[in-house]
């Protein structure tokens, strides 16, 4: 904030009503998906964990695998289970709650940042993000990077207005949901000390304490700082091939500059940076470096490249992309806005010619619906019978606790489902089969040419999946069922040798009644 500049204050009514009016859009556009069974990291990490602390208390999980993911939103569930009953409608609101309070602090960021721009670029700003379809999955997903952006935005605000103590407490709530936003209170007190404000600096501290705290508790139970090796191998290991390093760079730069129209905003961006002074701020140049840091971050860290490890640098993006629109001339303006708005709304429903994780838009929604489909088919169809399938339904047949069946099946872990995979199943000893389509792989999309699937080899070191049609000519077995819905698929086979024991008919009845 300039010197001498007057800070209107801001009723509290007012964060209430806007808090309504976007938990109204929020809810509004999740309430067909609330009663989703879990999906993907939520059945086979973050849901595991929250219940081992409602039903026992321990912060570090005994049912999974622990690794470093600090217990905050797991807590956070498990108080809200504890209040309400544990429910997947129950996870999907108390998600959506924190969701709404993102939106809200992206807007009020948005306000900050844009103080010296005409117009009300929050707004769009907002609308962008609420649009967003990697916000409009993980919003309603028991992850952990919704509410680390939350924390990052909060946090940024409240650095920008100079509030640095409420700014380094939720810089301490922050760490405690990711281990990764510490990455935000080292920007901040790395600009403090460059400005000499030691003291203000050093408030920061607690933050990094509080995460040692967190490391030093998993050495102590788990005997590595992170939990376990294997997470240390490919998240802190594996990225750091050359290769590697340079496509996830690419592969960031490409969803924030030009994935789902992304690129109309990134010019109205360098418009306004090259015309205007609306980015030459002291709250822009630290809103900058923020992003940039994250970036940075998981373009080093991180085994899976996925997205949303993205998502708090989302808010700062929009209000970017919203503040950069405001130095156009009227027209253009609203059609370039109106452009963003449709196109990331579309993005929602259409997926790109490449693969991609289907939890960046409403495909991990279809992902969950012909899971619970088969998953019921199984239960009914072949009761007790062993199946051989990959993560997660290997997850989704054997915890009922995740909503897919009432009663758990044994199941035989296949690694992926590639030739060398389906070589090693011992088919006359195997009841039951189950391959399905883990990645976006479209029948016309890019990596059905020779040269591009020689690249992924030499950068992720193994090949793509096999699609359905390979699958199907190397299984040996009697093809039972098959699910289908917008281009993802789920397919059952069957030894015909197979059937069901006495024991096996009986605890199928029993479960009917």
């Amino acid at each position: 904030m300039a010197a001498g500049e007057v800070r209107r204050s801001i009723r509290p009514q007012a964060y209430i009503v806007f808090f309504l009016l976007f938990a109204v859009v929020v809810v509004a556009s999740h309430v067909a998906f609330l009663g989703l069974p879990y999906f993907w990291d939520e059945a086979g990490q973050f849901v595991p964990a929250a219940l081992d602390i409602l039903r026992g208390g321990r912060l570090i999980p005994h049912s999974i695998a622990p690794n470093i993911h600090p217990p905050g939103v797991m807590v956070y569930l498990a108080a809200v289970w504890r209040a309400v009953g544990y429910s997947p409608e129950a996870t999907r609101c108390a998600m959506l709650l924190l969701a709404t309070a993102a939106v809200l602090m992206a807007f009020l960021l948005s306000i900050e940042l844009s103080r010296e721009t005409r117009g009300s670029p929050a707004f769009l700003a907002a609308a962008l993000l609420c649009a967003s379809p990697l916000f409009m999955a993980q919003s309603m997903l028991a992850q952990l990077d919704a509410p680390v952006m939350l924390f990052t935005a909060w946090a940024l605000l409240l650095f920008l207005q100079d509030r640095v103590r409420l700014a380094a407490a939720v810089c301490v709530a922050l760490v405690l949901v990711k281990e990764t936003g510490v990455v935000v209170p080292l920007v901040f007190a790395l600009w403090l000390a460059k400005e000499r404000r030691w003291r203000d600096a050093a408030m920061f501290l607690p933050a990094f304490g509080a995460l040692g705290v967190w490391l030093a508790a998993l050495r102590v139970r788990t005997g590595n700082w992170a939990g376990n090796a294997e997470f240390v191998r490919y998240n802190v290991f594996y990225p750091l091939s050359p290769l590697r390093l340079g496509a996830a760079l690419l592969r960031r730069l490409y969803f924030l500059l030009f994935a789902d129209l992304h690129w109309v905003g990134a010019l109205a961006i360098l418009y306004a940076w090259r015309r205007s002074r609306v980015f030459h701020t002291r709250s822009w140049k630290i809103a900058w470096l923020v992003a940039a840091a994250h970036v940075a971050m998981f373009t080093v860290v991180g085994g899976a490249v996925l997205e949303r490890y993205l998502l708090p640098v989302l808010p700062i993006l929009y209000a970017g992309m919203a503040a950069g629109l405001s130095a156009y001339s009227r027209w253009a303006r609203l059609a370039s806005g109106a452009a963003l708005v449709v196109g990331l709304t579309a993005a929602n429903f259409i997926n790109p010619p490449y693969p991609f994780p289907y939890e960046n838009n409403l495909a991990f929604a279809d992902f969950v619906i012909l899971h619970r489909y088969a998953a019921g088919f199984l239960e009914a169809r072949y009761p007790g019978a062993r199946v051989a399938t990959m993560w997660p339904m290997t997850e989704e047949l054997s915890n009922p606790d995740l909503g897919y069946v009432r009663m758990a099946s044994p199941v035989e872990t296949l690694r992926e489902l590639t030739g060398t995979d389906l070589e090693r199943v011992d088919w006359n000893g195997t009841p039951v089969l189950v391959v399905f389509s883990r990645t976006w792989y479209p029948r016309h999309g890019v990596l059905n040419f020779p040269r591009l699937i020689e690249a992924w080899n030499r950068i992720y070191g193994d090949s793509p999946e096999l699609n359905r049609e390979q699958a199907r000519a190397r299984i040996p077995l009697a093809l039972a069922a098959q699910f289908e819905r917008r281009g993802q698929w789920v397919d059952i086979y069957v030894n015909p040798a197979w059937r069901p024991n006495s024991r096996d008919l009986k605890v199928r009845a029993s479960t009917r009644d």
